[in-house]
């Protein structure tokens, strides 16, 4: 899942897209996803719904980080790779403030 993410580093932003050459920020989860058998619905509140929320002092890569109208992969130290707006690309960058959600394990 997330090697499946950092594949994508570099690759814009699109509203709606879940790739191969694109894509937002739920697209990305959603497909980060599938690389691991879990279906995630495209729709960033609608991914956070479907799992439980974790302190941040349990987070664990491959968390989902939430933000209302955003949602990022967590991928440890700190980190998160995301699709964030138009005029972007899909990026490594500091975790943003947010819930974490764990939607396997």
């Amino acid at each position: 899942m997330i090697a499946y993410a950092h594949a994508q580093l570099g690759k814009p932003y699109e509203w709606g897209a879940s790739g191969p050459n694109s894509f937002d920020c739920s697209g990305l989860t959603m497909r980060s996803y599938a690389q691991i058998g879990v279906s995630l619905p495209h729709c960033s509140s609608c991914q956070a719904s479907l799992g439980r929320k974790v302190p941040a002092s349990e987070r664990q890569p491959g968390d989902l980080l939430y933000h209302p109208g955003h949602i990022a992969l967590y991928i440890g130290g700190g980190k998160q790779i995301a699709a964030t707006h138009t005029g972007d690309v899909v990026r490594l960058q500091p975790a943003m403030a947010g819930e974490y959600i764990r939607v396997r394990g």
